[in-house]
């Protein structure tokens, strides 16, 4: 071969393998897949991806409080009763509780069936008596009594409508104005008497009567 010729045929193989070479580098290959081939592998789960669970189960609270409470004052009628939980106190408390206002030594009635848990002497309660429920869920709390019923005692069984004290006025309540102080608390697992969350008694008589 003539030396031209093997140069004309240098110059067009190095001008081929350059287009080869730029196409490799620049230009998209398309790729099919086949029937049979998986398009995409599943990613794990993420410690954030959402996984269904029961939802938790939500504490006591009035939504679902104890039903048929007895009004725990005799004589007196749902219709005289006032809601007085909000109502301000002194050093910025509030009230969390109803006042029943009654003539001093009107008999307290248990509210519902369960055992006395504590008989207290308090400055601000005065003779007061802690009442928990059979399930233990829920605490009744009654105060400014002017004195137990005879033969009252701790973790003594009490039946609903039993005379447990007499309205009066001991503690911070006012000789001219006795009346029972009445809580009802929802109790945390540790089933203490003196602590528990608040809840209004007032539509709980109103719907009890």
């Amino acid at each position: 071969m003539r030396l031209s010729q093997l140069i004309v045929l240098g110059v067009l193989l190095g001008l081929g393998a350059g287009w080869w070479l730029r196409r490799d580098a620049g230009e998209p290959v398309a790729v099919t897949l086949s029937a049979t081939q998986p398009a995409a592998v599943a990613a794990k789960p993420s410690a954030a991806t959402h996984v269904d669970a029961a939802p938790p189960t939500p504490p006591a609270s009035a939504a679902d409080a104890p039903a048929g409470l007895l009004l725990p004052v005799q004589g007196i009628q749902a219709s005289q009763l006032r809601d007085t939980f909000t109502d301000a106190r002194s050093e910025g408390r509030v009230h969390d509780a109803i006042d029943i206002m009654a003539d001093a030594g009107t008999p307290v009635l248990a509210v519902a069936d369960g055992a006395v848990e504590k008989l207290f002497d308090s400055e601000r309660g005065g003779l007061t008596i802690y009442q928990f429920e059979p399930s233990g869920r829920w605490c009744y709390y009654y105060a400014h009594l002017q004195r137990y019923a005879d033969g009252l005692a701790e973790k003594q069984a009490i039946k609903r409508g039993e005379v447990i004290g007499y309205v009066g006025s001991t503690g911070n309540a006012s000789a001219d104005a006795p009346h029972l102080h009445f809580e009802v608390h929802v109790l945390g697992p540790e089933k203490q008497w003196w602590k528990g969350e608040s809840i209004n008694p007032y539509p709980l008589l109103q719907a009890g009567r």
